[in-house]
């Protein structure tokens, strides 16, 4: 042979009387036919077995003739083994390494050249093989490793993270797996900087996985804290998160050859073992470890860096879930502290709010719900849902339940409070970065306990559902407008008379969304609701085993938000209703009747301050409203007063100076009064007042 290659081809030279370089040649090819550590084969241009070497017949699969490489049925990246064969013979193209399946579960490497005589005319083929079924095999379960490593964290828990990590050890690298975790990690606290060493650290094992799926009694077991080794020179590698690589031998020299510690560390018939700390950021987060009892062979260079990375992975899932975990936390912690208290009790009704965080890998939403009281004993029932999650959902949900309460404390009707309330957010999404990440729908009830009239509107959001005193249940055929910021769009009141005792649920839609079908949701959050309150359960117990029931509270992906109002009526005789011309002499009148009604119902203290202020408001109805002037009292744990004229005139309050002749009648009434306002009717305005009774 010649080590000229003309056109591809490896020259071979003929007889005695061929080139002077023949003897070496020869030489060469009978040393590389005679060895039998590589397959060798020469084949002519029909890819006919010439000759063989010892090694080449070694690897013919039993029954199978002379011919049995080039009739192999596999297929490789080349192509069939024939149809390489013959595009190298044809082309003069070599093929290098290409691998290819044979038997059951065997690869070949095999190398093909074009040979040819001295004058470069193709006389057949030459193949080299050699079996790479070790080889492939470990290449794969590499592979397959690295792919399931993908998942490692892929829940933002370091239980799972840590589960997950074993999951990859068994099988890739060994048959025992095992994870241990130190009490920082375990109770939510940074690890500090730094290995804390061995004998300090006295991590608890966390996640365990075994080949046959049988963890050996003998080691430390789950939940179980990991016994402290003494320290050596062989643990120093940990301190610089280096892979320790221990056979039985070394591993009962690291455990100083302490009987109870080689029992907690080493299973029986270990062949092998690999311990990698889990470190991100200079932190410790855990400690990994897997053992081979089956597998002799030892860990290779592969493997070791197979471990590191798994543990690197696993590290910075641990880290990632710390980080999640805190800003889950402080959302939470915000969210909680601007909602407000879960029960209330008023006049009007007896509310009971139920607030349950979106869990797993989504951080928290923008749910609240909110209750306060308005004039003339009435109430606000308000639940809304931001668009988003996180802290920037949060201080979103701020900015409009402060809104919320601030709209409400003008008396506004509900559709023009949304509207107004939709301004707010469009003014929002004009300042912000990412205006598709703002919005939110919102539903706005209110609420008369003298007139049981309940009046609501709708931006987007799931209709309310009631139970009334006589158990039937319903949901309120409440129009849903548009979300709040896209605007355009007018909202529409509902109103109905609710008789006392009804319950009224408010809700967002983590509490019914399904991934099959919402209404069946409806149906079954509607049937549940009516059949708790027909039992007679407490407001808070009812929202409890509402969202307890609910499926999605197992792995809810979105907040949860329930606010029960049970509605409540001022009784007749505690109201008292008269109507005036617009005469002066109806203030004298009007101070008659009051000091009369208040007489009867034993309030002679406070006769006084309620006769000036009835005083003050209906003479400015006479002189600046006209008539007709309606004058109402309500008496609960305060006495309201209500002065209504058909005037549109805003009042407004002002410290009079030493000169003036009037204005101090609206500061003289901030004076007796523990509040006071003005709401304006389809027709007119009312301005009342309230103060305050003894128990």
């Amino acid at each position: 042979m010649s080590s000229d290659t003309p056109g591809g081809t490896l020259v071979v030279a003929e007889g005695p009387g061929g080139p002077a370089g023949w003897d070496q040649d020869t030489a060469f090819a009978r040393a590389v036919l005679s060895q039998d550590r590589i397959a060798v084969a020469e084949l002519d241009m029909d890819l006919r077995v010439v000759r063989t070497n010892a090694a080449f017949d070694a690897l013919r699969p039993d029954g199978c003739g002379d011919d049995w490489l080039r009739d192999l049925p596999g297929s490789g990246i080349h192509g069939t083994v024939r149809g390489f064969m013959t595009e190298v013979a044809d082309t003069g193209s070599p093929v290098i390494a290409a691998e290819y399946p044979f038997g059951a579960d065997r690869v070949l490497s095999l190398t093909c050249v074009r040979l040819g005589d001295p004058l470069g005319v193709p006389v057949g083929i030459a193949i080299a093989a050699i079996e790479v079924t070790e080889r492939y095999r470990a290449q794969q379960r590499l592979s397959t490793a690295y792919r399931s490593a993908i998942e490692i964290g892929d829940s933002l828990d370091v239980m799972h993270s840590a589960r997950d990590l074993v999951a990859v050890l068994v099988p890739a690298l060994g048959d025992l797996a095992c994870v241990d975790f130190p009490d920082d990690v375990l109770q939510g606290r940074d690890p500090p900087l730094g290995y804390p060493g061995v004998e300090a650290s006295a991590p608890r094992r966390v996640a365990v996985r075994s080949a046959d799926g049988v963890w050996p009694r003998e080691l430390t077991q789950m939940g179980e804290r990991t016994p402290a080794v003494p320290e050596s020179p062989e643990v120093a590698p940990l301190v610089v998160g280096e892979v320790i690589v221990a056979d039985a031998a070394l591993l009962r020299e690291i455990m100083g050859h302490d009987p109870r510690l080689i029992a907690r560390y080493m299973p029986e018939g270990m062949r092998g073992s690999l311990g990698c700390p889990l470190y991100h950021r200079g932190r410790f987060y855990g400690f990994a470890s897997v053992y081979r009892t089956q597998n002799p062979a030892p860990f290779d260079e592969a493997d070791i860096k197979l471990m590191q990375d798994l543990c690197h992975r696993a590290a910075l899932a641990v880290d990632n879930a710390f980080r999640f975990t805190r800003e889950h936390h402080t959302a939470v912690v915000l969210q909680q502290s601007l909602l407000p208290p879960s029960a209330s009790e008023s006049a009007a009704a007896e509310t009971a709010g139920t607030y349950l965080p979106a869990a797993g890998s989504v951080s928290v939403g923008g749910d609240w719900f909110d209750t306060f009281p308005l004039s003339s004993l009435r109430i606000a029932l308000v639940v809304g849902d931001v668009i988003g999650h996180g802290l920037q959902a949060t201080a979103t949900m701020a900015r409009l339940r402060t809104a919320v309460q601030t709209l409400a404390d003008l008396d506004l009707p509900p559709d023009e409070l949304l509207m107004r309330l939709d301004d707010l957010v469009q003014r929002m999404m004009a300042e912000a970065e990412e205006a598709d990440t703002l919005g939110a729908s919102c539903l706005f009830a209110l609420y008369d306990p003298v007139t049981r009239v309940c009046q609501m509107a709708s931006a987007g959001h799931p209709p309310p559902a009631v139970v009334l005193p006589d158990g039937s249940a319903e949901y309120l055929a409440v129009a849903p407008g548009p979300t709040l910021g896209v605007g355009d769009n007018p909202f529409e009141v509902f109103t109905t008379t609710l008789p006392p005792g009804s319950v009224l649920a408010l809700y967002t839609d983590g509490l019914i969304r399904r991934d099959d079908d919402t209404a069946d949701a409806e149906a079954g959050l509607l049937a549940s609701l009516g059949r708790l309150v027909r039992a007679g359960e407490p407001l808070d117990r009812i929202g409890a085993e509402l969202i307890a029931g609910h499926p999605a509270h197992e792995y809810p992906d979105d907040d949860v938000t329930l606010l029960l109002a049970r509605t409540r009526a001022v009784a007749e005789e505690s109201t008292s209703m008269w109507e005036y011309p617009a005469d002066p002499a109806a203030v004298h009148d009007a101070r008659a009747d009051v000091n009369a009604q208040l007489a009867a119902w034993g309030l002679v203290e406070q006769a006084f301050a309620t006769e000036l202020i009835v005083s003050e408001l209906v003479t400015n109805a006479v002189r600046y409203a006209g008539g007709p002037i309606v004058l109402r009292l309500i008496r609960d744990r305060v006495l309201v007063c209500e002065v209504t004229d058909p005037s549109n005139t805003q009042p407004r309050l002002r410290r009079a100076l030493n000169t003036d002749e009037g204005g101090r009648g609206l500061f003289l009434i901030a004076q007796l009064a523990t509040r006071w306002g003005c709401r304006y009717g389809a027709r007119g305005k009312t301005i009342w007042t309230e103060q305050a009774l003894a128990p």
